[in-house]
């Protein structure tokens, strides 16, 4: 009988030993306690900021305390990056000057001849064709209109061209006349007929026209 109390016993004995591991959630309780410890962190994280804004710019004269804070800043900030230069000499700055004119001019150089060998390559590997000798007569003749104001001559007649341009700058109308001499082979045209004429050869001295037609017949 005490042989089966004992192994009995022993199966209960080894739950009541497992209860530490039931345990195990009061270990939790530190962990859960943690936040709790770090909110005076926090706070005191929340609290720095609040210290920091110490106006720096106000305690310089200079800067105007009505403008907002970030410009004040960055005024300051602006004052104190970087070293003052040292002072030059105007003749320093001339020598820079000129120094550097002359670095450009050496750039301007190299790239204007290397353009040169490119359109002297671009020549020998495309050959210019030669252009065919014009022919007299080819091309469009000149046509005018005006009024004849002399017939006196024989098959010639003395025609009045008058032109009215737009000055280019001035906007203003500019008017102007000029007089030539056209050959009237059958004399038809008369003074004060208007009449159309055609450029052509020399045909003496001083024609260089030849009348068309005639378009009004002088009233």
């Amino acid at each position: 009988m005490t042989d089966d109390t004992n192994t009995e016993e022993t199966p209960e004995e080894t739950p009541a030993e497992e209860t530490p591991a039931a345990e195990a959630p009061v270990e939790e309780t530190p962990a859960a306690e943690a936040p709790v410890e770090e909110a005076p962190a926090a706070e005191a994280e929340a609290e720095a900021p609040a210290a920091e804004p110490e106006p720096e710019p106000e305690a310089t004269p200079d800067i105007d305390p009505s403008l907002p804070r970030k410009e004040r800043l960055r005024l300051l900030k602006s004052r104190e990056s970087g070293a003052a230069k040292a002072t030059r000499s105007p003749e320093e700055r001339q020598a820079d000057r000129v120094a550097l004119r002359k670095q450009k001019a050496a750039a301007r150089s190299r790239r204007r001849k290397q353009e040169r060998e490119k359109t002297r390559a671009a020549r020998t590997e495309q050959p210019a064709q030669p252009t065919p000798p014009r022919e007299h007569g080819e091309g469009r003749a000149k046509v005018r209109t005006g009024v004849v104001v002399s017939d006196k001559a024989d098959k010639t007649i003395t025609v009045r061209i008058e032109d009215a341009r737009r000055h280019r700058r001035y906007e203003k109308i500019v008017r102007s006349t000029s007089t030539l001499h056209a050959h009237d082979e059958a004399n038809d045209a008369h003074e004060g007929d208007r009449v159309t004429v055609i450029e052509s050869r020399p045909l003496s001295r001083t024609k260089r026209w030849r009348l068309i037609e005639v378009l009004e017949r002088a009233k």
